[in-house]
């Protein structure tokens, strides 16, 4: 398993962050890998969907929801 550092972290987001692992008792580095994790997942999901082919419905999806909601 791989060491990451944060170098020149503010103190007051340290201390922030030590509250909250406290709190969720978990460990600043469970708690950096889930952040990391998270922002990764994000990332790939908008490079995927901004590969996807767009499409056509031939009317606005603001119109089409309109619609339904008067349904």
């Amino acid at each position: 398993m791989s060491t990451l550092q944060i170098k020149n972290m503010p103190d007051s987001l340290h201390r922030r962050l030590r509250r909250y692992t406290q709190k969720h008792r978990c460990t600043l580095s469970d708690f950096a890998s889930e952040a990391v994790e998270r922002k990764l997942a994000r990332r790939e999901f908008h490079e995927r969907l901004a590969r996807r082919l767009k499409t056509d419905l031939g009317v606005s999806a603001a119109v089409l929801l309109a619609e339904e909601r008067q349904q």
